[in-house]
């Protein structure tokens, strides 16, 4: 298997950008949706100047308007866009263009689902309460992991990232809460900690 994709998401202030990226992580997400992590264009804008080409720049949206996606989007800078809702394939195809990455996340719901069905780059398979740390099970038997570039994401953190890649072997993984002291609050230790674990799993 190749090397592990991770993004650490929900990021607000310099020091979480500037530990993921140290650390290691290839993608980090800004949430412009309603939650405890929600920033504004102009500080993603500020925290996104200061990542590397090489690392993602995701902003994160759930049930927003398309004109209002695309405006945050291009206000902020961000290079890839990622929506949590039931936004359509016409979502994807409006915001497509040269060097923007599309993710789209969603809940397992026992059908076998497949990357590229809405025409994004990337799928996101979450819990089906998305930011909240609880877990789903993805262990279970039953569950069928998707085709294609796929992350897991949902109730991770340092101490099960590595039984989650080796039961089900995502593309990569996605972590938010996961890696806090507090709801919404970062904690560079546990950013650091999950990084490690997952890149040695």
């Amino acid at each position: 298997m190749s090397e592990l994709f991770v993004k650490i998401c929900g990021l607000r202030t310099e020091r979480d950008v500037d530990t993921a990226v140290e650390a290691g992580a290839d993608a980090v997400g800004f949430v412009f949706a309603a939650s405890p992590r929600l920033v504004d264009a102009e500080t993603a804008r500020r925290l996104a100047e200061r990542v590397p080409e090489h690392v993602l720049t995701v902003g994160v949206f759930r049930g927003q308007p398309l004109d209002e996606v695309r405006a945050l989007t291009e206000a902020s800078g961000v290079r890839g866009v990622q929506l949590h809702g039931d936004e359509g394939p016409e979502y994807y195809t409006a915001l497509r263009q040269p060097g923007r990455t599309l993710l789209r996340a969603t809940a397992t719901t026992g059908l076998p689902l497949r990357c590229g069905e809405f025409g994004e780059d990337l799928l996101l398979l979450d819990a089906p309460d998305p930011g909240s740390g609880k877990p789903w099970n993805w262990a279970s038997p039953d569950f069928t992991a998707p085709a294609g570039r796929w992350l897991l994401a949902g109730g991770l953190h340092a101490g099960n990232v590595g039984e989650a890649v080796r039961v089900v072997a995502p593309w990569g993984v996605d972590v938010s809460s996961g890696v806090e002291s507090a709801r919404g609050v970062k904690d560079p230790a546990l950013i650091k900690s999950f990084l490690t674990a997952a890149h040695t799993a």
